[in-house]
């Protein structure tokens, strides 16, 4: 009986620390930009400003969050942020249609509530089990 006892407890201790890990990381946003898979599924009618970037004449349409989450299992943590990051893109890529616009600007990284701005790098929140990205921009209309 006691055995048991100490392979449940041993087992709700595995479970409650699964996640514990949370490192926020960067990549390179022009490194996610040149691969395949990028320039399959962003069909480049939509262009993206990041950072602090707005071309002169842009009339915005509203600002949108896209919050993309991935499974870690049997991958690395760049692979999996990767593939959030990805599906973070297309989500505004499909909301810019949606309003109308023809561009994504002042995009930038929002983590749990963490904003980071850059034009050359993404933050991505790794766990043990899950990552996550999320990118908030605005959509706009530029010439």
């Amino acid at each position: 009986m006691n055995v048991l006892r100490v392979i449940a407890v041993a087992l709700l201790l595995a479970v409650s620390t699964a996640d514990a890990r949370e490192d926020r990381l960067k990549f390179s946003i022009a490194e996610a930009m040149a691969k395949p898979d990028t320039k399959a599924k962003l069909a480049g009618d939509i262009k993206f400003y990041w950072g602090k970037s707005v071309p002169a004449g842009a009339r915005t349409l509203g600002t949108f969050t896209a919050n993309k989450k991935t499974n870690l299992f049997n991958k690395s943590d760049a692979d999996g942020c990767y593939w959030a990051w990805l599906s973070a893109m297309i989500s505004l890529q499909d909301r810019a249609r949606k309003e109308g616009g023809n561009a994504l600007v002042n995009v930038h990284s929002v983590y749990k509530n963490e904003t980071f701005i850059s034009s050359k790098e993404y933050m991505c929140g790794a766990g043990n089990v899950v990552g996550g990205v999320a990118l908030r921009g605005t959509v706009a209309k530029v010439k």
